[in-house]
């Protein structure tokens, strides 16, 4: 007696950490799905993901891959998760990718996009069936991880990334069961630290038309900042250190960066003005304006009511690198 226990923990174990065909059901009410596992104890291990149709019993689609990943959910495998961009994402996704009515799959085959991420196959529902669609498995292997489906709008979404500080967001429609991007966003940390660069793709009249611009990172520069206002235009000015710099920002009403100067400024005590020169232009600040002193004008550009946050008077007892003080 003892030594069949033993024989059937053993093969217990065995049943546990080895092969197993996981039966994948009700997503559909014509379909089914096998995900066949070699090695349940690994983390990624060779198998092969399938559909069935459940009238006949009939194998309509398989992948084969060197690695699938997968989780339980109370002893099953599940259809359709989708915890985007990093998540968990199913083996068998059954959707509506070209929005035409009818439910598409894709299919797990291995950890082919962005750091190790799982990558699919897709397989575009028509009236004989499925058909493999190459575009749309662009999508699910050179990005990260499966695309998002948006039904309201009819558009997909992909993400991808490169390290901590570049990321591409991408927007697509889809024609004749191609999809074709509308809108593409780039951005990518710049080497100060303190700004992104943004380059912005949009479709306009059939032709994708590129737009280049930075912003502020303000969470960055938030417990320096030295003083702030905005406008009644929305536009905001900041003054702040950074690596033991003082840097002036100019932003428009889309936070977008029009001027950055960190070169000479001169800070005068006597009148708490911070003064600088650009381009012809000399720049003098107060608590509550900006002077700005052109060969040909002058402007003064006014605080909004309730806009500041700060003083130039906090530069009275530091000493800056390339802030000049007068007397």
């Amino acid at each position: 007696m003892k030594h069949f226990l033993f024989l059937l923990i053993i093969l217990c174990a065995q049943s546990l950490s080895g092969q197993t065909t996981f039966l994948v059901d009700n997503f559909s009410k014509d379909y089914f799905g096998k995900v066949y596992i070699a090695d349940t104890a690994e983390v990624f291990s060779p198998g092969w993901v399938a559909v069935f149709d459940k009238k006949t019993n009939k194998q309509l689609l398989k992948v084969n891959s060197e690695e699938l990943t997968f989780t339980l959910h109370e002893g099953k495998v599940r259809a359709n998760v989708q915890q985007l961009p990093y998540g968990e994402q199913s083996s068998i996704i059954y959707a509506d990718f070209n929005f035409d009515g009818q439910e598409d799959f894709a299919l797990m085959d291995g950890q082919n996009s962005c750091y190790h991420g799982p990558s699919f196959q897709i397989y575009l529902a028509d009236a004989q069936g499925f058909n493999h669609s190459p575009e749309f498995t662009e999508l699910a292997q050179d990005y990260c991880g499966m695309f998002s489906v948006v039904a309201e709008d009819q558009s997909i979404f992909t993400m991808t990334k490169s390290g901590c500080c570049w990321h591409q967001y991408s927007e697509f429609k889809v024609k004749n069961n191609i999809p074709y991007p509308i809108h593409i966003v780039e951005e990518s940390l710049s080497a100060n630290g303190i700004t992104w660069n943004y380059s912005e793709e949009k479709l306009v009249n059939g032709k994708m038309v590129k737009t280049q611009y930075q912003m502020l990172d303000t969470e960055n520069i938030s417990e320096d900042l030295v003083l702030s206002f905005a406008f009644e235009n929305k536009k905001v000015m900041r003054i702040f250190l950074y690596n033991e710099r003082l840097f002036y920002v100019f932003t428009d009403d889309r936070d977008h960066i029009e001027l950055m100067y960190d070169d000479t400024f001169r800070y005068s005590a006597k009148n708490n003005t911070l003064s600088f020169t650009h381009r012809q232009t000399t720049y003098t600040l107060s608590d509550r304006k900006i002077i700005a002193r052109t060969p040909a004008r002058t402007y003064t550009m006014n605080a909004a009511a309730n806009s500041t946050s700060g003083s130039l008077a906090k530069l009275k007892k530091m000493d800056i690198g390339n802030v000049v003080k007068e007397k």
